[in-house]
């Protein structure tokens, strides 16, 4: 999807998030039908470009946008811990980043606010309001890849229900 393996600029950015123990194990944790891992890079190389284009702030996209689900959670969560976690995370996100990476306020605010208008945190500033809207067109995409087969089946017994019922 993206060719940021050539992007000097942003790996030299994103460099110590890659190489950090715990961020590591963000490549074990199937997120949107990849790993939370492989989200992240995508949400924050995309926003880190659109960043760029907007003259704003594309280093705090970057990071922030590597950080916004920094969180570590069990793989056999129930469907009830998955559902509360949609509005806790940004949070736990948060925290983990301080810990790690001690972030700055506007890191913070793109973090806990990249679930508007699900949670109701406002984000204060445009880069918050890329990496927003980033997360959603790239969750988006992985959902669609992740559910492809799924859709064209059920949409196929839709259309031969359909035809087998005209009269």
């Amino acid at each position: 999807m993206f060719n940021m393996d050539n992007d000097i600029e942003y790996l030299e950015l994103i460099d110590d998030i890659l190489k950090n123990k715990e961020f590591i194990k963000t490549q074990d944790i199937e997120h949107h039908g990849t790993t939370r891992y492989d989200h992240s890079l995508r949400v924050s190389y995309l926003s880190y470009k659109i960043s760029k284009v907007l003259k704003v702030d594309y280093i705090d996209s970057a990071r922030a946008g590597l950080l916004h689900d920094f969180f570590l959670s069990d793989e056999n969560r129930s469907t009830k811990e998955r559902f509360v976690s949609t509005f806790i995370h940004p949070k736990i996100s948060v925290e983990n980043a301080i810990r790690e990476f001690n972030i700055n306020g506007k890191e913070m605010d793109i973090i806990r606010t990249h679930m508007f208008p699900i949670n109701l945190a406002f984000p204060k500033y445009l880069e918050s309001w890329v990496v927003s809207s980033v997360d959603k067109i790239v969750g988006t995409y992985e959902f669609s890849k992740k559910f492809k087969n799924q859709l064209s089946y059920a949409t196929n017994f839709f259309i031969i229900f359909l035809l087998n019922n005209i009269k």
